[in-house]
């Protein structure tokens, strides 16, 4: 753990990540924020999962874009305004929707404008930490820190959102949640390592635009892979709720099921990311996948009645430490499938398909859940991973074949 904390002490390591973890804190509070403030204000469940779902498409379809003008352009000129515009619609979205007088039919458009303009800040920070840390054992330090506060976004999002509900004022979550982007990016943007980053005007035409990315085949199966595993984590995301329905008497009680599997995400990464490996990424993502999608086989033989409810825990505990390790070495590749000058597009593609893989595994689960049970929908979701397993086993000679073109930065340019 040392290795973690000598980084954090160093501020131009410390303050674009501190910052960037502020700025995407949102990315767990916008979504449950706008389901309940259109709940409660619109008491219409329909249209809160459409609106929250078209901010989801919006966020997939905008981040690959955002991730090419990033390269081009420089990290503060497109975060920067990226951010404020999303913020704006997040306002705009807030009003339209407590105002009883504007349609229903505006707050999904609100919504998926505000998606499509979210600032794609983990890619950004991927590239960052390419430039405030030059040795390649403390950059790998650095990914897996990056993947644990990931993690701990998605654990302290909802708690932050349930402490702003205790003051009565539903809109109060959307408007903190505008902040923290807004203020985040831009004390991000500002930092001197971030500053330091080199844009590349001027390569996505040199060398093909967008196509360079998704006609190269190992980048395009990774895609597959990450977005098939996705299916399976979208799944076993929703399937938590039913399972505290059935273990715990209320979906209320969702987070004691996630806890484990959020901490344990949490620790795999600072473990995976502590190592020296010898074997490639590649290599390492088939064992992660193929060990998360069996631990999840676990967490269903786990969740019968006659299981303690202690032994489930830990089995949830142990899926999680799988999960983090899957981000990183994914990560990994993209640095090893991109070209140098792309690097913030691909990896804004990576995270287009996790997000849009969890997206139909969220609506997958919805109809397993009610048709099945989450037992049936958890068995589904490990399905999903192992599937995913299979596509990176397949994927396995194309990778090893890749020539690393990540490696061929132009002379002089740092990214």
């Amino acid at each position: 753990m040392s290795g973690y904390f000598a980084l954090l002490r160093d501020p131009v390591v410390a303050r674009p990540f501190v910052a960037s973890v502020v700025a995407r804190l949102p990315i767990a509070t916008a979504p449950l924020g706008l389901v309940l403030l259109v709940r409660t204000a619109r008491d219409n469940y329909t249209l809160a999962g459409i609106v929250t779902g078209l901010f989801a498409v919006g966020l997939a379809v905008g981040s690959p874009l955002w991730g090419r003008a990033m390269d081009r352009l420089g990290q503060p000129r497109v975060l920067v305004p990226s951010a404020t515009l999303s913020g704006l619609l997040l306002l705009l979205l807030t009003g339209a929707t407590v105002w009883p007088a504007v349609p229903a039919v505006v707050l999904p458009v609100l919504a998926l404008l505000a998606g499509a303009t979210f600032p794609p800040l983990s890619p950004a920070m991927r590239s960052t930490w390419r430039v405030v840390v030059a040795e390649e054992r403390s950059r790998r330090r650095g990914y897996a820190l990056d993947a644990a506060a990931v993690e701990t976004i998605f654990v302290g999002g909802p708690l932050l959102l349930s402490l702003l509900l205790l003051l009565g004022f539903a809109p109060l979550p959307l408007l903190v949640t505008t902040v923290l982007l807004v203020g985040g990016t831009l004390v991000y943007s500002r930092s001197p390592g971030v500053r330091r980053t080199v844009p590349h005007p001027g390569a996505a035409h040199a060398h093909g635009g967008g196509a360079v990315l998704l006609h190269s085949p190992g980048f395009v199966l990774l895609l597959a892979v990450m977005a098939v595993m996705s299916v399976g984590f979208g799944i076993l995301d929703v399937s938590m709720a039913g399972l505290a329905e059935h273990l715990l008497g209320s979906a209320d009680r969702l987070g004691v099921l996630f806890a484990p599997i959020a901490s344990g995400s949490a620790v795999g990464g600072l473990l995976y990311g502590s190592r020296d490996w010898r074997s490639p990424d590649r290599r390492r993502l088939l064992v992660t996948l193929t060990a998360f999608g069996v631990l999840l086989f676990s967490v269903v033989a786990g969740a019968g009645d006659d299981v303690p409810f202690a032994v489930l825990v830990v089995v949830l505990f142990l899926t999680g430490l799988t999960i983090s390790p899957n981000l990183i070495a994914a990560q990994g590749l993209v640095d090893l499938l991109a070209p140098a000058h792309r690097l913030g597009e691909a990896q804004a593609w990576l995270s287009t398909a996790i997000t849009a893989g969890a997206a139909v595994g969220n609506a997958v689960a919805g109809v397993l859940l009610d048709a099945a049970g989450a037992r049936t929908a958890l068995t589904v979701a490990a399905s999903a991973v192992l599937a995913g397993a299979v596509v990176c086993a397949a994927a396995q000679r194309t990778w090893a074949a890749q020539r690393p073109v990540a490696a061929t930065v132009p002379p002089g340019r740092v990214h």
